[in-house]
């Protein structure tokens, strides 16, 4: 059996659907523990009574060293904090054997227990690199990190544990939405992993982990149901497991921002307008609905010129845009 965590609140929660159908869609023999950040995506996710997920209340999660440092940090960075965290309750609360942290934004293409199958008797801990494409690499490396908690998988090996609450306790101590002193978020602190323990193994199939920051690695063959990508350099073709659907926005009328990496025209139609039409229908069945869920995901454009030029400073780019 293999155990899956996730975080979300209700602005996140159609993304966090589209996640939870594609996993149920595509994973075997799993369960999947969802912590609710705000009381509209728990009782939502309750009402939905959605097969193999336990959904959690925040209310049920949080511990007196969580709040005492929820205040001074904003949402995003809360929620970082909180992504270790979230993976040691499940093995406390549930007594799981292992358990693998996954974003909300991502969308499963294939069964996710052939990533995990990289596990061996010697290794405990999975994580997966940004892989990022050139100018990405000289951009974001140093200040995001080489690897990406995006998928991340722990056993309940005390070798594995003890990973786990070290980077628990870093998170606590420091956790924000910039770079300083060598640390970025919860994800800058993974850097170190592969040195200094060696039961720690980086994803071999690069399936996993594709994402805006490296499309530009690979070329994409195939249809929606079968994903093929090519890696430019040696050839080598991995069939699709997930997509990470970061900074993917919803302006305005259904115009979905495509977020600051750009995006070609083949990988639009081949992958973002199946994601894009998801999310939709997720938005409208749960407007329509739930009488309390009013969606925040749409971002506020406005139109007079000096507020166009500030949000073009906050991911809108003209050419880069999807519309429905």
């Amino acid at each position: 059996m293999s155990y899956y965590c996730t975080l979300f609140d209700s602005f996140y929660l159609s993304r966090g659907l589209v996640m939870i159908n594609s996993l149920q869609k595509h994973a075997s023999n799993f369960h999947l523990y969802v912590f609710a950040f705000d009381n509209i995506a728990y009782d939502i996710l309750i009402d939905l009574k959605l097969e193999n997920i336990t959904v959690i209340s925040i209310r049920d999660f949080e511990t007196p060293e969580l709040l005492a440092v929820k205040e001074e940090r904003s949402k995003a960075e809360y929620y970082w904090t909180s992504t270790p965290a979230v993976i040691k309750y499940v093995f406390s609360k549930y007594r799981v054997t292992n358990c693998t942290y996954v974003d909300a934004d991502l969308m499963f293409y294939d069964d996710p227990s052939v990533l995990l199958s990289e596990l061996k008797s010697n290794t405990t801990v999975l994580i997966t690199e940004h892989r990022y494409s050139f100018l990405e690499r000289i951009y974001e490396e140093k200040r995001a990190g080489k690897f990406c908690v995006q998928f991340i998988t722990f056993n309940d090996l005390q070798e594995s544990q003890l990973i786990l609450d070290t980077w628990a306790n870093q998170c606590l101590e420091w956790c924000y939405n910039k770079y300083e002193d060598g640390k970025f978020g919860d994800q800058k602190y993974l850097d170190e992993w592969p040195f200094i323990y060696n039961n720690v193994h980086i994803l071999e199939n690069e399936g996993g982990g594709v994402a805006p920051w490296n499309i530009k690695n690979y070329i994409f063959t195939g249809h929606k149901n079968e994903i093929i990508i090519i890696r430019r350099k040696t050839r080598k073709s991995y069939k699709l497991i997930f997509f990470h659907f970061q900074n993917l926005k919803i302006k305005h009328n259904y115009v979905f921002d495509l977020g600051w990496h750009y995006i070609n025209k083949k990988i639009r139609n081949l992958i973002y307008k199946d994601y894009i039409s998801r999310i939709s229908n997720v938005e409208k069945m749960l407007t329509s609905k739930n009488k309390n869920y009013s969606t925040s995901y749409f971002y506020p454009v406005n139109n007079s010129i000096k507020d166009l030029i500030k949000n073009s400073f906050k991911g809108f780019t003209g050419y880069n845009t999807y519309k429905l």
